[in-house]
């Protein structure tokens, strides 16, 4: 049993403060995000060039320790000596909430083991920003952050999300957006899904519609900058036992032949990824009847 009182608490320690920075628009930095950087002692940056920059647009001078996922091991005894020397440090990402996407997690939870304060400000979080304006349920929602890489491990994963009924927050990279929605769509079935790219910025944009429709507009329009996918969970209507037949598998053979494939290997895929008979795919795509 821990309490931790953040301002009323007395300790002879500093506090670790976890400091939003913007997502793409500066103006969205908070007053009390400025103030707290140029207070502290050391600001433990993911990227001390990106962060520079951002400390040089706000005046901010206060010294950057480079503190990232390939040094984070080595620097996390250090960086917990200066706190408990009195130091306070602020600990940044390249853009939103600290302790999403990078190694501020393991510092927290080594904080916290020595009784080290660690106070969070609030601000931008992509995830939370693009979920309420994307017109899919709000909540219940999960935020899983980067998806796995490999198409078989992230169909695994998908398999393994598919009866979710909440709302699903995922980021990805704008080169891997259609595979990975291919993947969704021989798993999840055609659901709603929101497309959300340049979040804050001037090409901010939303492309809303089911998995089928926004794939369809991808091989029209291809996607550029940072995005991230907001997915309807589960409404019900998708088992075990109808998923497959809520995918149109002629559609689905028939938009990966159009994006360059070979019929008889957009057939062997989408007999995979469905688990079905390849023969069977076969035949639906070619008009056949068994």
């Amino acid at each position: 049993m821990q309490v931790q009182k953040s301002f009323k608490g007395s300790t002879s320690f500093g506090s670790l403060y976890l400091v939003p920075t913007p997502i793409g628009n500066l103006q969205d930095m908070t007053f009390r995000s400025v103030q707290t950087l140029k207070n502290v002692d050391f600001i433990c940056a993911e990227d001390t060039r990106n962060t520079g920059l951002l400390l040089k647009h706000f005046e901010i001078d206060t010294k950057q320790i480079s503190f990232h996922e390939h040094n984070a091991y080595e620097k996390i005894p250090s960086l917990i000596d200066l706190l408990k020397d009195g130091k306070s440090l602020a600990q940044v990402s390249d853009a939103g909430m600290p302790s999403i996407s990078d190694p501020g997690h393991d510092l927290v939870k080594a904080a916290i083991a020595e009784d080290i304060p660690v106070i969070a400000l609030p601000g931008a979080s992509a995830g939370i920003t693009a979920l309420i304006a994307s017109g899919i349920a709000p909540q219940p929602h999960i935020f899983y952050g980067f998806l796995p890489r490999k198409a078989g491990q992230q169909k695994d994963f998908f398999d393994s999300k598919k009866a979710y009924t909440e709302t699903q927050i995922f980021y990805e990279s704008p080169y891997r957006v259609a595979d990975t929605l291919e993947n969704m769509l021989s798993i999840y079935g055609d659901r709603q899904v929101v497309l959300v790219r340049e979040l804050t910025k001037l090409y901010e944009e939303y492309q809303r519609g089911r998995i089928s429709e926004i794939l369809d507009y991808l091989a029209e329009v291809p996607l550029k900058g940072e995005c991230l996918l907001i997915v309807a969970g589960n409404d019900g209507s998708i088992t075990e036992e109808n998923l497959t037949s809520d995918v149109d598998v002629k559609q689905v053979v028939q938009k990966l032949i159009d994006q360059g494939m070979k019929p008889n290997h957009a057939i062997k895929k989408v007999a995979k990824n469905l688990s079905l008979s390849r023969q069977d795919v076969y035949n639906d795509y070619h008009g056949i009847n068994s």
